[in-house]
Order: structure tokens, then sequence, then C-alpha cells
């Protein structure tokens, strides 16, 4: 699978998908400090999907109706980065064929799949 992974991404977590064979960009590699306007907008224009730990992309999905090839919001807070990585690492494994044009929300014990959104 092809991702964007925005700089609120633990890069253990990139490091992690890209030795699990999936192509992931960073945005701390790109372009860092740029807007999630233009972070949503990157990855509109490469059709990935985007992993964040930023709910303000939850906002321009649902309220500002901003639309997206799909949108992984990673709500690990308190988990050391190798756990995060290795429980993403396997959301993505068990759900990935499913993320695609969702708003998929990764807890530490729960995966969640919205498809109700403004998509591509």
């Amino acid at each position: 699978m092809n991702f964007l992974a925005d700089e609120s991404v633990d890069y253990p977590i990139v490091e992690r998908l890209r030795h699990d064979g999936h192509e992931v960009s960073a945005i701390s590699e790109m372009s860092p400090s740029i807007s999630d306007d233009a972070v949503l907008a990157v990855a509109n224009a490469h059709g990935v999907l985007l992993i964040t730990g930023d709910k303000d992309f939850g906002e321009l999905i649902f309220r500002l109706k901003r639309t997206a090839n799909g949108v992984i919001l990673v709500r690990l807070l308190g988990l050391s980065a190798l756990g995060k990585a290795n429980i993403v690492s396997n959301a993505i494994r068990e759900h990935g064929h499913e993320m695609e044009k969702c708003f998929t929300v990764i807890e530490p014990a729960n995966v969640r799949l919205r498809r109700n959104f403004a998509i591509l």
C-alpha cells in the first residue's frame, strides 16, 4: 500500500511500514511545517492514504467536507514508539484492504473504519 505520513506520526511507524514493504512518503522528509490543508492536498495528488496523529484532519474531512483517498488517525497515546509501530503495522495488515476511502482510527485495542465522508 502507499501512504503519506504527516509530521505527527512517530518516525518508527514510517520505518516499520517501509520495512513491511509499503511505500511511505513522510512530510517531515518532504515539506516540514506545511499546513494540514497542504498535507491533505499532497496525499490527494498522489492518491495515497494519509496517516496522522492529528485530530484536526477529522474536522477537515467531516465538518469542512474536504475530500480524501483515506485517512488513518493513530490514537496510541502513552505507548512506546515501537509499540505504536507494531499496532499500526498489525492494523494495516489486518484491515488495510478496507482502509481506502475510509476514515480509520487506530486505538490500542480497536480499529474503527468510517466510510461516510467526501471521497475522491
